[in-house]
This record gives structure tokens, C-alpha cells and sequence, in this order.
């Protein structure tokens, strides 16, 4: 999420730009169309999913400062709460008033949040924040045998004065920068088997999101007919 000061090729050239160190190697743009886009990034982390968990939930610790408003990751906060915000508290002006409040900005909403396994959040990220669309992003943690598979789901549809060509593949490059830095942060992180990446949407979540559908039994076998006896 870069710091926003116009919306313009510019920016997007900067958000492209901006993607310095190792980044997984299974992020792409998975759907696109006029109405919205799908991008996917996956990494396996040598952590289990509790240890993940909590490096996730602290982006201060992994997050790009240079996707941020105020320049700082520290600045970065999130309550993995349904209701809880991804949010970043912003400098004061220099000489602001004694008793001045920081000012703040919401990244994104959490909607959905179980510990180990699933987080959903809903906003526009860096420029789309000023645009009428959805975004929801679907974090989903499964165990693996490296440790813990980690997939970041970004689906984004509605108005929005960018061409999906354009923002699709630069929000795609700066998610995959910050998958990278939690993958950096829970260790030498390898990127997850190209089949795995191509999972479908949401199926690591629907565990979590879903009650188990239990499989139909099976008819009994049905017993062979009597034989007839034979005609005297």
C-alpha cells in the first residue's frame, strides 16, 4: 500500500516499481476481467500454524514501510477481531496543538477470523481505497510438510478508474512483496508447488468456513435371486 498522493500511471508505475527483495514465486493475476480481478500468492513457512498465526497478525513486524502512509511499518496495527481493523496511525503535524489526536487510516475490516487457520478482510487497497470497489482478501494457513502453507487470496470487483490490465499485476507484485517479507520474517521460506498454487478459490478455507458434508452411504448389496428349481 503505497503512500497515496494522486491516483495516475505514476502511481501505479511506483507500486510496481517498489518491489525490492525475494517474493514468492507462485503470485499471479488468476482471473481478470472489465469488472474485477483475482490475484493469488502462496509460500510455505517452516513454522507451524500457531507460530504463523502470530506473525501474521503483526504486520509491524513484516510489512513494507514503503507501502504504508506514514512511511513507517511500525506505525501498522491489526485486531484479528471480526469487526477489527488493519489500521495504521498516522504523525501529527509538526507544531500541532498539545492534545491533538493522531490521525489514522483503515487498510482493511476483519470479517472473518479463526486463530490457526482462516483470515478474511475487506477493503480497497493502497490507491483502490479512493475507488468504489470491493476487495476482500482470504489468508488461509494449512499444515504442510515443510511446516505451514500460507495463500493470500485478493479478489476486487466494482467501479474503479484504473484498467484492470494496469492495477491488476502491480497490486499482484506488491502483495506478493509483502507474503515475502512474512515468509522472510518465519524463515527461509520456499514457494509452494505450482499445483498447489493453482488451487481453487477459497478451498484451503472451506474447512473453516463450512460445515463438513458427511459422504452418502452406500446401498446395501443387493442379495442374488433364488435360484428356480429345475422342471421335473
Amino acid at each position: 500500500m503505497p503512500r497515496l498522493r494522486s491516483i495516475g500511471p505514476l502511481l501505479l508505475a511506483g507500486m510496481a516499481l517498489a518491489v525490492i527483495g525475494s517474493a514468492p514465486a507462485d503470485a499471479e493475476v488468476v482471473d481478470k476481467s472489465d469488472a474485477g480481478f483475482v490475484v493469488r500468492e502462496v509460500v510455505e513457512v517452516p513454522a507451524d500454524a500457531a507460530t504463523t498465526w502470530a506473525a501474521l497478525i503483526a504486520p509491524a513486524k513484516w510489512w513494507n514501510g514503503e507501502h504504508t502512509w506514514s512511511g513507517k511499518a511500525a506505525n501498522l496495527y491489526l485486531d484479528a477481531q471480526a469487526t477489527g481493523c488493519f489500521c495504521e496511525l498516522l504523525p501529527l503535524p509538526e507544531n500541532a496543538p498539545e492534545g491533538t489526536r493522531r490521525g489514522s487510516v483503515q487498510h482493511m475490516r476483519v470479517i472473518f477470523a479463526s486463530p490457526f487457520s482462516v483470515l478474511r478482510m475487506s477493503g480497497g487497497l493502497g490507491p483502490l481505497q479512493s475507488e468504489p470497489v470491493n476487495g476482500v482478501l482470504t489468508i488461509t494457513l494449512k499444515p504442510s510438510d515443510k511446516g505451514t502453507r500460507i495463500l493470500w487470496e485478493y479478489a476486487v470487483g466494482g467501479y474503479m478508474r484504473f484498467k484492470t490490465d494496469d492495477i491488476a499485476p502491480a497490486v499482484d507484485k506488491v502483495l506478493a512483496e509483502q507474503i515475502g517479507g512474512l515468509a522472510k520474517l518465519l524463515g527461509a521460506a520456499d514457494a509452494a508447488p505450482a499445483d498447489e498454487g493453482k488451487a481453487k478459490p477459497d478451498e484451503a478455507a472451506a474447512p473453516a468456513d463450512k460445515p463438513a458434508v458427511p459422504a452418502k452411504p452406500k446401498p446395501p448389496a443387493k442379495k442374488p435371486a433364488p435360484k428356480k428349481p429345475a422342471a421335473n
